[in-house]
C-alpha cells in the first residue's frame, strides 16, 4: 500500500498532546510513502513542522468563535468550500481523521467520508470539569460531544471506548482503539543529548502542565510524606502557581522548575523516577516515554490509560487517585527496586510504524 491521500483535521497546531500525536502520525506517514496533509482550522503553529508534511490553514487568524452557535452554519460552509479546494489541487483525500471538539463539530457537518473521530481524552471526565464553569460552558462542549452521534470513533484507550459503551452519552455508528504513535527511537536519541542545568544528584520528575486535572497538591502531599528526600524536578508551564502550591505543602525547597524544555527526554532519563497524579488521562504520553528511556514510573490509577500501560509486573506501581500516602509509598519502592522497564508490554503495540498500519487499514475497513 503507496501513496494514499490522508487528511488530518485539527483545531490549531497552539501545543498539547493532540496535536503532537497527529503529526508523530503525519510524520510517519510521510516516511511510509503515504501523502499526509494536515487540514488545521486556525493559525495558531507552535509545533515544529515535519520535513516534508503538508499544512493547510483554513481559518483566518482574525476570525474568532468559529464553532460557536450563530456562527457553525458558515464556518461549514467555508470549511467544505476549503476541503473542495484543497482536492481540486492535490487530489480527492482516502481518509478523513478529525481530532478535538471544535474540528469535529465542524467535519462531522461538512459530509466528507470515510470519516473518523479521534477521542483523546474521556468525554465524561471533560464534561464533568467544563459542568464547573458555567452552564454556557457546559452546553458548549456537550454540543461538541453530541456530534460524535452517529459517527466512526478512534479512542485513544481502551478505558475510554468502555466509558463511551457504558454511559451511552454517545451514540456512535462504531468505537475501535489505536494507541497513540512513539518514536521510539528517536525518543531514546534525543534522551542521549546533553541539556543545560540539569541537577547534578539524583531526583524524581513530574512533566504537565499546572492544572487540576494534574493534582500537583497529591503529588506534593507525598512529596512530604516520602521516606527518601530527593528533590522534584516539574516541568510544567506555571511556575509561579506551582511554587505557592508547593510551599502550602512545606516542600517548596524541595522543588526545581527549570522552565519549558524543547527536548524534556534527557531530564525524563536523568531522573530516578516519575510520578504522575493526575485525576484523569485519555493515554498519558508521559508514561511511555519514561519507560521508553527507562526511568521507572507510578501512576494513580484514574480510568483511563495508566492500566494499560502499567501491566504485569508494573501494576503494583498503580495506585488509588487522590491518595498522598499510597503514591509516597509506592514511589518510595520504585526507588528501592523496580522492574526493567525494557520488559513493558505497552513498548511493543505503540510504535508509530505499527500504529500508522492501523490507521491505514481504515482504507479497506
Amino acid at each position: 500500500m503507496t501513496g494514499r491521500r490522508i487528511a488530518i483535521a485539527i483545531d490549531s497546531l497552539a501545543g498539547g498532546g493532540a496535536e503532537k500525536v497527529m503529526l508523530t502520525l503525519a510524520s510517519t506517514l510521510v516516511e511510509l510513502g503515504h501523502e499526509p496533509h494536515l487540514l488545521v482550522l486556525q493559525q495558531d503553529c507552535h509545533h515544529e513542522i515535519p520535513p516534508g508534511l503538508q499544512v493547510h490553514f483554513c481559518f483566518g487568524g482574525d476570525e474568532r468563535n468559529i464553532d460557536g452557535f450563530w456562527r457553525t452554519r458558515g464556518s461549514v460552509q467555508k470549511l467544505q468550500q476549503w476541503i473542495t479546494g484543497l482536492e481540486e489541487r492535490f487530489g480527492k483525500f482516502e481518509l478523513f481523521l478529525s481530532n478535538l471538539d471544535k474540528t469535529n463539530l465542524l467535519m462531522t457537518r461538512t459530509g466528507v467520508a470515510p470519516l473518523y473521530c479521534v477521542v483523546h481524552n474521556s468525554i465524561e471526565e471533560e464534561l464533568q470539569r467544563q459542568r464547573k464553569l458555567g452552564p454556557f460552558a457546559y452546553l458548549s462542549m456537550l454540543r461538541a460531544k453530541k456530534s460524535l452521534n452517529g459517527q466512526h470513533l478512534i479512542t485513544v484507550s481502551k478505558g475510554i471506548a468502555n466509558e463511551i459503551a457504558e454511559v451511552g452519552r454517545v451514540q456512535p455508528a462504531s468505537v475501535q482503539t489505536i494507541y497513540n504513535p512513539f518514536e521510539l527511537e528517536k525518543i531514546q536519541h534525543q534522551a542521549s543529548q546533553t541539556a543545560d542545568a540539569l541537577p547534578k544528584g539524583d531526583y524524581i520528575i513530574h512533566v504537565g502542565r499546572f492544572a487540576r486535572q494534574k493534582r500537583h497538591d497529591v503529588l506534593f502531599a507525598a512529596l512530604k510524606q516520602m521516606r527518601n528526600p530527593l528533590p522534584l524536578v516539574l516541568l510544567c508551564n506555571n511556575k509561579k502557581k506551582a511554587i505557592k502550591s508547593a510551599r502550602k505543602f512545606g516542600v517548596e525547597d524541595r522543588v526545581i522548575i527549570p522552565g519549558f524544555q524543547t527536548n524534556p527526554y534527557p531530564w525524563i532519563k536523568g531522573a530516578r523516577l516519575l510520578a504522575l497524579s493526575s485525576d484523569y488521562e485519555g493515554l498519558p504520553t508521559v508514561l511511555i516515554e519514561s519507560l521508553a528511556v527507562g526511568t521507572p514510573v507510578v501512576s494513580t490509577d484514574c480510568r483511563h490509560g495508566p492500566k494499560e500501560i502499567l501491566t504485569g509486573a508494573l501494576r503494583r506501581f498503580l495506585v488509588p487517585r487522590r491518595d498522598p500516602a499510597a503514591l509516597a509509598m509506592a514511589m518510595d519502592e520504585a526507588l528501592t527496586h523496580y522492574p526493567d522497564c525494557d520488559d513493558a508490554e505497552i513498548l511493543t503495540q505503540v510504535g508509530a510504524a505499527a500504529v500508522a498500519g492501523k490507521y491505514l487499514k481504515l482504507l479497506t475497513a
